[in-house]
């Protein structure tokens, strides 16, 4: 058998290893710490006769790499360059390079690999062997790929310390750094597993961390999700029912009413992790990050790439995809708009439609509920909207808005992007109730049983109570942090606070999340409106709804009053107490309030602070940035610019998200820059707009969906729980049947 370590509790040896005491140990007694080593690579093993197979550019270590993981693994190690090539060919790489030109040498290296076959072995493939498909497709039917991904600047650092100019495939007038470039194609397509690799990582590290990348691949059993409500002496009675990704991606809602988190919480990335993506782009930074978020059993890596390029590829307005632009001051925003449907939700419900339809079984239909407040419902219905047409066929959504409740942009928004599969429907009430009726279909097992039986469809949410929709926000925020690295703003390590609009809690959650995964947030700052039970509550400890009524305001996305997210953040800082969660949700449910205690409010408050705005000072800020700087906010960056100014002290930058284009709230904005004469008439005030040739321009992707004929067809529903089932089974039978 191919042993490998169970490497979890090793790589706490490893870690305290840094201690002198660890150190001596290693020094004076090597056979000792090497058995140590094999006793635990003894004890688990691969299936079947697999390879490590290290894949990578020339100075990425590989040949060094491979002898340290070969000689604790005990292991033959196989170098192509040295073991393979130059024994086939009888003479140097170089030479056979000199003799055949560039193309014919990746073929003869091709042909050389597809010759060669081992088992039990770790092998270090040549930097351009990936160039040469058939060879890589050999190579893989026996092996794990490991792709040591080092930065280009790094690689050319060490290949200039090595007096290497030029490598295989590099024709003149081409750079080194164009050919790394270029060669970077190909690695994506192989590997199965990543390992980031910072350009003063020590060789001895790097074969720990391949080791480590090895051990997660073959163990899916170590990342699994539980609910936020389930209690540790349930969660051990119920070893047998694990939840993945893919699973709670389908399920949406806990069977308890509880929101899925990974049981282990979310991955750590070193300093030097986040360092060597400083020159990534926003693509590869999503890539690699939700690569250590979501096990290759869930998605392999090659899928999941190919997931994100169809999602951030051409459906955004700027090749940054979320740019990070100076306001003024220490002030940055977050620019969060440029996607289709102009609001942070495209950088979810870009992807997540397609993830759900790579999870979800073939042999069931499934209908996507989704409540909105107002950005969510376009963004769900252009996502899904996007799958391919076999796709559409078997899920369809149904997204639940309230009818008074949303900007006329917006609404006509989210009727014009209704196509085949993807319908909207105002209901007569606010998003409270909108969202609380969805909790109340996903755990009403009778309807969901009926639904199943009766039509073969099964039920999924939208919504950011899905954990898959809480994943790519996190990418945002860590991306904005490494800009301001890159750009030269902060060093690494530099703290910055982040201020969020916020109403469900969904993207202050994931700002969290990226603090706790390395990226140095100090606070993250809570802009509530008038709506403002978040800011009492992180101020106060009480969250209390008891004589509260929601008001409508010029930002309705964050007009909610139960904050969905809020529970897994509790869960967090309760350790993971499902039973207290669950008394306090019970209470908020039966009583209209619950009250934290002493200990959990001191460390909610070591993460977050609060405040509100009201409605004339979110127009005051509109217009006030407008007339320093020409830029226009949209209502709910407005909220958090008024609350940052209030909050921030001045002696490290914030980040400010900027969560929607302003063109969604034409009206406010109009009457914001004290333009008197208002058309009612959505797409006519977006052209008044523009004629002020604002900065950001006027949203294209708005002005299209409103040159759109029949946007006034939409269905209207009572606030009552038999009325939305009824559209949901009318829907179901219109579609599937």
């Amino acid at each position: 058998m191919f042993h490998v370590v169970q490497y979890r509790p090793l790589r706490l040896i490893t870690q305290t290893s840094l201690s002198s005491m660890c150190l001596k140990f290693m020094l004076s007694r090597p056979v000792a710490f090497a058995q140590i080593w094999k006793s635990w690579f003894s004890s688990h093993s691969l299936d079947g006769n697999k390879n490590i197979i290290l894949m990578g550019p020339p100075g990425a270590g590989k040949t060094t790499v491979g002898r340290i993981v070969g000689q604790k693994l005990d292991y033959p190690v196989v170098d192509i360059d040295d073991d393979v090539l130059e024994t086939t060919w009888n003479m140097s790489v170089s030479e056979k390079l000199q003799d055949v030109g560039n193309e014919q040498f990746l073929e003869e290296e091709g042909k050389a690999l597809l010759k060669f076959s081992a088992s039990r072995s770790v092998i270090s493939l040549t930097g351009s062997n990936p160039m040469h498909s058939a060879g890589m497709q050999h190579m893989k039917k026996n092996g794990i790929v490991v792709y040591l991904d080092v930065p280009t600047t790094v690689i050319m650092s060490r290949l200039k310390s090595m007096k290497v100019d030029r490598i295989v495939g590099q024709s003149p007038g081409i750079s080194l750094k164009d050919i790394l470039q270029f060669r970077k194609q190909f690695y994506r397509r192989w590997y199965d597993v990543r390992v980031l690799c910072g350009g003063d990582v020590a060789a001895e590290v790097v074969a720990e961390k391949v080791l480590d990348a090895v051990r997660r691949y073959q163990d899916s059993e170590l990342e699994t999700f539980i609910s936020t409500r389930s209690s540790r002496s349930r969660r051990s009675m119920e070893k047998d029912s694990h939840k993945y990704f893919s699973d709670v991606v389908t399920e949406g809602l806990a069977p308890d009413g509880g929101l899925f988190v990974p049981e282990r919480g979310l991955p750590k990335f070193t300093a030097g992790e986040w360092q060597s993506l400083t020159e990534a782009t926003y693509i590869e930074r999503a890539q690699v990050i939700l690569e250590r978020c979501i096990h290759p059993a869930d998605i392999p890596a090659s899928k999941l790439a190919e997931i994100i390029g169809t999602a951030y590829g051409e459906n955004f307005t700027c090749s940054k995809i979320a740019p990070v632009r100076h306001l003024a001051g220490n002030q940055f925003l977050l620019e969060l708009f440029h996607g289709p449907t102009a609001s942070f939700k495209d950088f979810a419900l870009q992807m997540v439609p397609h993830i759900f339809a790579y999870c979800i079984p073939r042999s069931c239909n499934y209908l996507v509920l989704v409540a909105t407040s107002g950005d969510t419902g376009s963004a769900v219905l252009d996502g899904f909207s996007r799958l391919h047409d076999t796709d559409k066929q078997r899920i369809a959504v149904m997204n639940f808005f309230p009818e008074d409740g949303v900007s006329p942009i917006q609404k006509s928004q989210m009727i014009g992007c209704q196509k085949e599969n993807a319908w909207s429907v105002g209901v007569k009430s606010d998003f409270d109730f909108c969202q609380t009726a969805i909790k109340q279909i996903f755990t009403n097992s009778d309807y969901t049983g009926f639904l199943t039986v009766e039509y073969g469809t099964a039920l999924a949410a939208a919504n950011s109570i899905n954990w898959a929709r809480l994943l790519p926000q996190i990418v945002y925020h860590a991306s904005a942090y490494l800009d301001l690295v890159h750009q030269g703003i902060i060093p690494f390590g530099s703290p910055v606070d982040v201020c969020i609009p916020t109403g469900n809690f969904g993207n202050i959650l994931a700002a969290l999340y990226a603090k706790m995964m390395g990226i140095p947030i100090r606070k993250c700052i809570c802009a509530s409106n008038e709506n403002n039970v978040l800011t009492d509550f992180i101020r106060t400890g009480v969250y209390d709804l008891r004589g509260r009524k929601l008001i409508p305001t010029f930002s309705p996305a964050v007009d909610i009053l139960k904050s969905s997210n809020l529970e897994r953040y509790l869960h967090l800082i309760a350790n993971e107490d499902g039973q207290l969660v669950t008394q306090l949700y019970n209470q908020l449910e039966n009583q209209g309030h619950f009250q934290l205690q002493k200990d959990l409010l001191e460390k909610l408050q070591q993460d977050l602070v609060a405040g509100w705005c009201s409605e004339e000072d979110c127009l005051a800020a509109i217009h006030s940035v407008y007339s320093t700087t020409g830029y226009i906010l949209d209502t709910h960056t407005a909220v958090a610019k008024v609350v940052a100014d209030r909050l921030q002290d001045r002696t490290c930058p914030i980040i400010i998200s900027s969560t929607a284009h302003y063109s969604k709230f034409a009206p406010a904005i109009l009457r914001a820059l004290r333009i008197a004469e208002i058309n009612q008439n959505p797409l006519s005030q977006l052209h008044l707009l523009s004629s002020y040739s604002p900065l950001p321009p006027v949203h294209w992707g708005l002005l299209e969906t409103l040159k759109k004929k029949g946007n006034e067809d939409h269905q209207v529903c009572a606030a009552d729980m038999s009325m939305l089932m009824s559209h949901i089974e009318t829907l179901i039978q219109n579609h599937f049947m």
